[in-house]
């Protein structure tokens, strides 16, 4: 018998606008400065994001999301968009936030991994506002209670460990969005995550690209064609999609030296 082939889809999704960057004295007061929330416009542009996504001209099946709380809003935001039950889309299309719709949670599965987190660097979290005690996170059934009901699919790896270097967060991006992928060939993923992995789903993809700005709620698309037969799935490596700019990640690919001559 002859293997089945499809594809597979894998888009890249940062978080929403974080309340630290748009009110800095948030942080004066916060109980946990490292977590910040999304601000009203954060919500409204993840919920915009999510009807985007939802005519993106494929299904997307699960949806997997870093343990912050702005990506778990995100997610939230996103989820309701992709299983929002309307008459007809352009009802959808009206809802200017997600404030009372009501969903099929059957369409999408979701799952917290911790391996989408921040990069947890110096770089990305002043060590001032790091958890004194290292507990970074409350317990997953309260992450997973900020996710939209009847969704949740159980399934999570381990925290990294505070102050990792910028390089080693950037090869767990990497390493991750491969064995999610891999663990889940049959499905197409949203992954819900931070700037630097959104900038890593490109610049590890895509050869000599470098990813110089991703917006909020910013996305990447990467394809990869799948051969089934009943033994085993064949594989091979992803395809960036995306365009330059087109959905918020704004990057330079490599130049053919010769066409400088």
């Amino acid at each position: 018998m002859e293997p089945s082939t499809a594809v597979q889809n894998l888009v890249v999704m940062r978080h929403g606008d974080r309340m630290d960057v748009a009110v800095p004295m948030w942080l004066t007061h916060a109980d946990r400065p490292w977590d910040p929330p999304l601000t009203d416009d954060g919500l409204i542009r993840a919920w915009t994001t999510g009807k985007r996504l939802r005519a993106i001209g494929f299904p997307i099946h699960r949806v997997i999301v870093s343990p912050f709380l702005r990506c778990l809003q995100t997610a939230r935001e996103v989820v309701s968009a992709l299983c929002a039950i309307v008459d007809d889309e352009t009802q959808l299309l009206a809802m200017e936030t997600s404030e009372g719709v009501a969903i099929d949670p059957s369409k999408v599965k979701v799952s917290i991994e911790y391996g989408l987190c921040e990069a947890l660097c110096v770089e990305a979290i002043k060590p001032e506002y790091a958890p004194k005690d290292g507990i970074w996170f409350p317990d997953l059934s309260d992450l997973e209670a900020k996710l939209p009901i009847g969704t949740i699919d159980h399934s999570v790896d381990m925290l990294p460990q505070w102050k990792e270097t910028l390089a080693c967060a950037r090869s767990r991006y990497y390493a991750i969005f491969k064995d999610l992928a891999n663990k889940f060939p049959h499905e197409n993923l949203l992954l819900v995550t931070h700037g630097e992995g959104v900038g890593v789903s490109v610049s590890s993809f895509l050869k000599d690209a470098q990813v110089f700005e991703v917006e909020y709620c910013a996305y990447s698309h990467l394809q990869r064609p799948m051969s089934f037969d009943s033994s085993e799935v064949t594989e091979t490596d992803f395809k960036v999609l995306t365009a330059n700019g087109k959905t918020g990640v704004h990057f330079l690919e490599s130049i053919d030296p010769k066409l400088l001559e």
